[in-house]
């Protein structure tokens, strides 16, 4: 597998029991009982599914659908697409 280097934010939150690291920039995410095992489980999914892609060779597409460009710079070979988080009134219905 070739060498690709980048940089991506993940969400870390509790749900239930378990921790969840999800990264939306690949929409990619693994879970632990604890934030570490969370975090090194994430790492093992995004090593397996780079690889897949790689294999199959469709991670360039793949990135490309997902909003990702090339970068100029040798350094980071993909740069992941810009992703704001904000706060969104929703009204729900009382029975919810």
């Amino acid at each position: 597998m070739k060498k690709h280097e980048f940089k991506i934010g993940v969400n870390i939150f509790k749900e239930g029991k378990n921790h969840v690291v999800y990264s939306p920039a690949l929409d990619l995410s693994s879970c632990g009982r604890t934030e570490v095992k969370a975090k090194r489980n994430f790492e093992k999914a995004l090593k397996l599914f780079l690889e897949e892609l790689e294999d199959m060779g469709t991670l360039e597409d793949v990135l490309l659908e997902l909003g990702w460009r090339r970068a100029d710079t040798p350094k980071y070979a993909w740069i992941p697409p810009h992703l704001l988080n904000a706060k969104v009134r929703v009204h729900l219905p009382k029975s919810v």
